[in-house]
């Protein structure tokens, strides 16, 4: 059970969840990490006392250096700062909510050190999955998801003794906002449109990847690689209420799933506590109110997003990795309406036209294909 943690990304949506939960358990917090909010870094600083605080502006650190000159705390900055972070002796769990495939280093560096990682960063996965995997399964570490899907997939296989039980993993998604729409009428979404998820709180990243359906597509990936199955063994359904958080379908045609409020505290806490569980603040679940439980299929046709994951899923090598860092300059072009919804999937698959494919890929190969592929987004 976890009893002290690094925290990479304490000031987004999980990060912020994740103090709650390291408070309600009573859990030392000795790294804290954010991209350029100073000012909620340093009101977190002050309140959990860390031993290292990053930002991974630079500018930025220097004016928490500054700001932080009262206490003890040690200001680091950049890639850099989040290994160190990582790396830190006296964190058992290192919790990887940064977005983007920022997290990678620092996953492989607590990996290497044989922690606990307590996983919120899909791209890792995506990117990198096997090499990951491998690592991890070299080192013994611990990768605990955190994702609320990957987490119910987790407690659903607590009694699978054999992988070879499994028929497939069905991985829940609410829709977004834009469930029901066809791709002509996605073509006039705006950024604030796509920014109103129905069920969840998250980043704006995040949450534009809802509404493309693509964060399914990543998490189908993402759970290929943590439970080391094929592609044509994980797959995707539409259920609105965000109350069945995923499930596994065994080959004796039983389904087992796992249910719960749309609360990432959940997944978070169990993250912490597993193989145990810890008692709840929050609010419980009531079957007798929840209503309707619904499920359908999702609209790839008009969603293509998740098509083109699917097709990066089956060819392998780095085609994910480049999909991956395509659609993160995608959005951010999305968000400052410099393109459209629908030239979210149309610039992805243009970059995977034109980004050739490596097979049994090192670091550095994903990380040139990363590179490569943003690059490339931003010369459209």
């Amino acid at each position: 059970m976890t009893k002290t943690i690094s925290l990479l990304g304490s000031t987004g949506s999980i990060g912020r969840q994740t103090l709650m939960v390291a408070q309600e358990l009573g859990l030392r917090v000795a790294a804290l990490s954010a991209n350029t909010q100073v000012d909620l870094l340093e009101r977190q600083v002050r309140r959990f006392h860390p031993t290292l605080a990053i930002m991974m502006d630079e500018d930025a650190a220097k004016e928490l250096r500054a700001r932080l000159s009262d206490e003890e705390t040690v200001v680091l900055s950049g890639a850099e700062g989040l290994c160190a972070a990582a790396a830190l002796d006296e964190a058992d769990t290192v919790v990887t909510a940064v977005m983007g495939s920022v997290g990678l280093a620092p996953t492989l560096e607590a990996i290497r050190r044989k922690k606990r990682i307590a996983l919120a960063n899909k791209e890792t996965l995506v990117c990198a999955g096997e090499l990951v995997m491998d690592a991890a399964e070299a080192s013994g570490a611990e990768i605990v998801p955190v994702d609320s899907e990957h987490s119910a997939i987790f407690q659903s296989l607590q009694g699978c003794r054999d992988r070879r039980e499994i028929r497939r993993l069905l991985l829940t998604c609410s829709g977004g906002p834009f469930y029901g729409k066809s791709y002509e009428e996605l073509e006039r979404m705006t950024p604030e449109d796509a920014l109103r998820h129905p069920n969840w709180t998250m980043g704006a990243k995040i949450t534009v990847d809802s509404a493309t359906l693509m964060n399914k597509g990543l998490e189908i990936i993402e759970a290929m690689h943590l439970y080391r199955l094929p592609p044509e063994q994980v797959d995707a359904v539409i259920h609105r209420q965000s109350i069945v958080h995923s499930l596994v379908e065994y080959r004796d045609g039983a389904m087992i799933a796992q249910l719960g409020t749309p609360d990432m505290k959940l997944p978070i806490r169990y993250a912490f506590t597993w193989p145990y569980r810890a008692e709840t603040p929050d609010q419980r679940l009531d079957l007798l109110r929840c209503g309707a439980l619904t499920f359908s299929a999702p609209d790839e046709q008009a969603f293509r997003c998740l098509r083109i994951a699917k097709e990066c899923a089956r060819t392998g090598g780095t085609a994910c990795a480049v999909m991956n860092a395509a659609n993160e300059e995608a959005v951010l072009a999305f968000l400052r309406r410099e393109i459209g919804f629908n030239d979210i999937h149309r610039r992805v698959e243009s970059v995977l036209e034109r980004v050739e494919v490596k097979y049994k890929p090192d670091l550095a190969d994903i990380l040139e294909a990363d590179r490569l592929a943003r690059e490339a987004v931003r010369n459209t």
